[in-house]
């Protein structure tokens, strides 16, 4: 047995005070980004990692990863939070442990490749917010898109970790295109380029056991820079796979504190410390602080998520990943849309579509935007295609791809799918083969202009250059210029608890609150009237009590009514009772006032509907412009991509019924063309 795979045992007895391990395996906390990432759709908020993160900074993790990833888009769009301020707030409560971001290379932590500038002041602010570690990946691992940003984490003397995105064409290694050699080689090249560490980030939980260990082993045969192993629970495989990479020799793992753990999150950190106490790879963590932590976020935090939580499914794996290799986040996406779109029906289509389309794309990995790339494609192509054409509603980030602007694909995209994509594309119909960011032009001196009057520092001008409307939108929130709306703001514990118990009622079919009383016993002197009130009858039982009948019970038959009728006081003897009043209605707390219905297209008109729900980024006229079919009208994102929506006939443009930031239903119409 070689030395770095010997995870030798003693006999020990727990205590924190315990003796120290020869090699102890490292630790990265994802729980306060990739855990809430992956179970609730990046809502936590940075009040709810508070209660938890001195004790946390006490545990001894290499790094606590805290940021990057959805968590900027989804901070400034749905929490009303700045994302700048989450690094500083925390860094205040923890003190000793490495934060970690995960960055999207020249994507930053958006949807697309930015421009030079951007990247590197994205970067530089990163650094001087607080960032310790950055956890750099590429969609496509094509690491051109490393030159911008790598030299910018160097030389502030912050932890640049490299990644390879990891992910197979078949149900195990050994694939034609992500094989043992593909992975041996791009972690040589990040070798190469000085990383720090070397993280396998294997995003749907698809890396088995033994394929874990043969990577592992041939990889730390090649470079010398330390391993870290990234790996979902999705497949529930993650915890097998951790143990087989540590005796591979892998010296940093993730993992979540176990309320934030499974499902298609991370292995949890408990086991993991129990399974390695008294060996030579023991983490050193104290059992007892980790379930003080854990009570903590079970009891006071996690409440106020529990609505955001998939309870429909019993499973917590998804054994269906390792057939579509859809990583968990997409997954809801893809669902979230086509029940929006009242297409749900259509998920097994889906499911055989993605695969062609992927295919089609070149093979790439499935890790944001790739994901959402070939996702909302997939789905695309299954509610627009026809017997006579495919890919009639390409989005614009598929033209982008297949135009290079993301980088390198594994194998080449499909030449009449390339061709199609590109045809009229603005920047030209000619692939580049060049890194994509040289052809892209300086974007923070035009956001700047863009934003002043609005924007108070340099943090605030980044963000809208990567966001401009959602961004836009919260700097306005954040300056009291607009008034954030109710959907964005923070629910407390009590408000969670009370809702959670009106659903409880609602299940067991006890919505409406009556008073609780004493029901006398039924005599047989009792007497049961029939009540007729239109088409329906009650049995009312009436029972004299000191010389007047009183309705001591009402019995429902068998069918049904809107409302249970309430007890009448009293009535006049042995007189048919009167029709019984229905209950009054529960209280409802007032629905948000609807937004204002767009106006009608005139009867001359024709007008552009959105064929799915969204959010309005740009029309491409003016009312009174003209307009010829086949041009663009609006430009509408849907989980966050952009389908450009043409106009269906010529003319003017005679009614616009949105804005820009604005969101839409499916079928609304967007505007009119006379």
């Amino acid at each position: 047995m070689s030395e770095h795979n010997d995870v030798s045992i003693k006999k020990t007895e727990y205590s924190k005070d315990r003796t120290k391990a020869e090699k102890p395996i490292k630790i990265m906390d994802l729980t306060l980004r990739d855990g809430h990432q992956s179970l609730f759709a990046t809502r936590g908020r940075t009040e709810d990692m508070i209660p938890v993160a001195e004790m946390m900074d006490e545990v001894g993790f290499w790094a606590t990863e805290t940021w990057g990833g959805a968590t900027f888009d989804t901070m400034h769009r749905f929490l009303n939070e700045d994302p700048w301020e989450r690094i500083r707030t925390l860094k205040r409560y923890f003190k000793k442990t490495p934060f970690s971001m995960l960055l999207r290379a020249q994507n930053l932590v958006g949807y697309r490749n930015y421009a030079d500038d951007l990247a590197k002041a994205f970067v530089e602010r990163a650094v001087e917010n607080g960032m310790d570690v950055f956890r750099t990946f590429d969609a496509l691992n094509d690491y051109r898109n490393f030159e911008t940003v790598v030299p910018v984490i160097k030389e502030s003397g912050t932890h640049f970790q490299g990644c390879i995105c990891y992910t197979l064409t078949e149900p195990r290694l050994g694939g034609d295109v992500y094989n043992l050699d593909y992975f041996v080689k791009k972690a040589k090249e990040l070798d190469a380029m000085g990383a720090d560490s070397i993280c396998l980030k294997d995003m749907a939980g698809l890396m088995a056991p033994y394929d874990a260990f043969n990577i592992i082993t041939a990889i730390k045969k090649e470079v010398s820079a330390p391993l870290h192993l990234h790996t979902h629970f999705t497949s529930g495989m993650a915890a097998m796979t951790h143990l087989k990479a540590i005796e591979a020799g892998v010296e940093i793992l993730d993992t979540c504190m176990a309320p934030y753990a499974y499902r298609t999150s991370h292995p949890a950190i408990e086991p993991l410390v129990m399974s390695l106490l008294g060996t030579n790879k023991d983490t050193g963590f104290d059992i007892k602080l980790l379930a003080s932590i854990n009570e903590i976020l079970e009891k006071e935090i996690l409440p106020k998520y529990r609505h955001l939580l998939d309870d429909t499914k019993v499973s917590i794996i998804d054994i269906n990943v390792l057939l579509h290799q859809t990583p968990g986040g997409m997954l809801s996406n893809l669902v979230n849309q086509l029940r929006e779109m009242d297409a749900l029906d259509k998920i097994d289509e889906v499911y055989a579509e993605l695969p062609k389309v992927r295919k089609d794309l070149g093979q790439i990995p499935l890790v944001t935007p790739t994901s959402q790339i070939v996702g909302i494609q997939t789905v695309n192509n299954v509610l627009f295609d026809d017997e006579n054409e495919r890919y009639k509603m390409i989005t614009g980030q598929v033209k982008d791809l297949c135009y290079g602007l993301y980088g390198k694909t594994a194998v080449p995209i499909n030449s009449e799918l390339q061709k199609k994509a590109l045809k009229g594309y603005p920047k030209g119909e000619v692939p580049i083969t060049c890194r994509p960011a040289e052809v892209l032009d300086p974007e923070l001196p035009k956001a700047k202009e863009e934003i002043k009057g609005l924007a108070v520092d340099i943090d605030d001008e980044i963000l809208y250059a990567m966001f401009p409307v959602t961004g836009k939108k919260f700097l306005k929130w954040k300056y009291g210029k607009e008034e954030a709306p109710e959907s964005v703001k923070a629910r407390s514990l009590d408000q969670a608890l009370t809702e959670q118990k009106l659903i409880e009622k609602v299940r067991a079919g006890k919505l409406v609150d009556k008073p609780e009383k004493d029901v006398p016993e039924k005599s047989d002197a009792a007497r049961t009237f029939k009540v007729f009130v239109d088409d329906d009858y009650f049995d009312i039982g009436v029972e004299e009590v000191g010389g007047s009948p009183v309705v001591s019970y009402i019995q429902q038959p068998q069918i049904p009514v809107a409302a249970s009728p309430a007890p009448v006081a009293s009535a006049p003897a042995p007189a048919p009772a009167p029709a019984p009043t229905p209950a009054p209605a529960p209280t409802a707390t007032p629905a948000p006032a609807p937004t204002a219905t767009p106006a009608a297209a005139p009867a001359d008109g024709t007008g552009v509907k959105a064929p799915m729900p969204g959010m309005i980024i740009e029309y491409t006229k003016k009312i009174g412009d003209t307009i010829e079919k086949g041009d663009t009208a609006v430009l509408l994102e849907a989980m966050k991509m952009e389908n450009a929506l043409v106009a269906p006939v010529s003319g003017k443009i005679v009614a616009i019924n949105y804005k820009s930031g604005d969101s839409v239903a499916k079928d609304d119409v967007l505007c009119v063309i006379g």
